[in-house]
């Protein structure tokens, strides 16, 4: 996102909005190609191996990023010295993250001290990240900038809900409806497929607020599709779901990115982009506390009903959420939507 804001300010092309697209689409593909890759490593080499492919990965990334990154001007650079890494912030962040898996894990009195833990851990690193020129997050974008942070909290609530249905629409396929695992994943395959079709047609319109509204309503209708579901549901009305669940993949994905874009300080456009990121995942994080408390008795037909209800009422705030802010008509004007 950092190099893409630059180059837009070096071309003075200022809606790379098919730029924005072709990552949309990447990030949808490997979403496609990553888990059956990761299937295949771990019938060749065990679990160890989809870590040990990140080292030959991680290598790759350094060398094409030195080569094939675009050297910023001599005048840019000259003087700075090298940025050190914030390790404090790095231990405290991950000290946050780590306590708060554990407390969701298994919700209960008994684990109520990893969620002290993780709120001291948060506080201090909030406080330290905050006095530190160059620090592991940028908390700052968070400063004075109320659009950003109703986008992050949309990055967050359609996190929710999508990680909410891909963990336990699946388990209840096998367990709830009697499918084999070959036949579940087949059946989840359109949901992505779906979304990367929805990212490459809409990719070049600017329509930000219209992006995420229809993807907001479309969501709500998909997960309130779960509560008709049963065990001799028919699979024509299985795949219908997870593919109308992938047109707000699609939207939302693309139009929170392209938010960001125009809403974040340009200076802090790589932090903006990352903290997105990071909510999304947090997202991920609050769905599979809410998928091990909903599927507690197993992946049964209750369970999955319980899912969609909960499902139904975070989108119906993503919604709200998303019709009163009218900061996304700025974004839209920026983003060259003609009224």
């Amino acid at each position: 996102m950092y190099l893409i804001r630059s180059e837009a300010e070096r071309t003075g092309e200022a809606s790379p909005g098919s730029i924005l697209a072709t990552l949309g689409i990447a990030s949808q593909t490997i979403a496609v190609i990553g888990p059956a890759l990761g299937g295949v490593l771990i019938g060749a080499g065990g679990w160890k191996s989809i870590f040990i492919v990140n080292i030959p990965l991680s290598l790759a990334c350094i060398l094409l990023g030195y080569f094939r990154f675009p050297k910023a001007p001599p005048e840019a650079v000259e003087g700075k010295k090298l940025l050190a890494i914030d390790f404090t912030g790095i231990a405290l962040f991950g000290i946050t993250l780590t306590s708060l898996l554990l407390f969701l894990m298994h919700p209960s009195l008994s684990k109520i001290a990893f969620l002290i833990v993780a709120g001291i851990a948060g506080a201090i690193f909030a406080a330290a990240e905050l006095k530190i020129k160059n620090p592991f997050i940028d908390i700052r974008v968070f400063s004075g900038n109320i659009p950003l942070v109703l986008t992050y909290a949309r990055g967050l609530l359609s996190g929710l809900v999508a990680y909410s249905f891909i963990y336990g629409f699946p388990q209840w396929l096998e367990d709830g409806r009697g499918l084999s695992a070959s036949s579940g994943g087949l059946l989840m395959l359109p949901m992505s497929l779906t979304a990367i079709a929805v990212t490459r047609v809409t990719g070049k319109s600017p329509a930000i607020r219209l992006k995420l509204i229809a993807g907001s309503i479309v969501q709500f209708i998909a997960v309130s599709l779960l509560l008709f579901t049963h065990h001799t549901t028919s699979v024509v009305l299985i795949a219908f779901i997870v593919l109308l669940l992938g047109i707000p993949q699609g939207l939302l994905n693309l139009g929170n990115q392209n938010a960001v874009y125009y809403q974040a300080n340009p200076q802090q456009i790589g932090a903006s982009a990352g903290l997105l990121r990071t909510f999304m995942y947090l997202g991920a994080i609050l769905a599979s506390a809410a998928n091990g408390l909903f599927l507690k008795s197993g992946a049964n037909t209750p369970g999955i009903h319980h899912i969609g209800l909960f499902c139904g009422g975070v989108t119906l705030l993503l919604i709200l959420i998303t019709v009163l802010d009218h900061s996304l008509s700025i974004v839209n004007d920026k983003a060259g939507v003609k009224r």
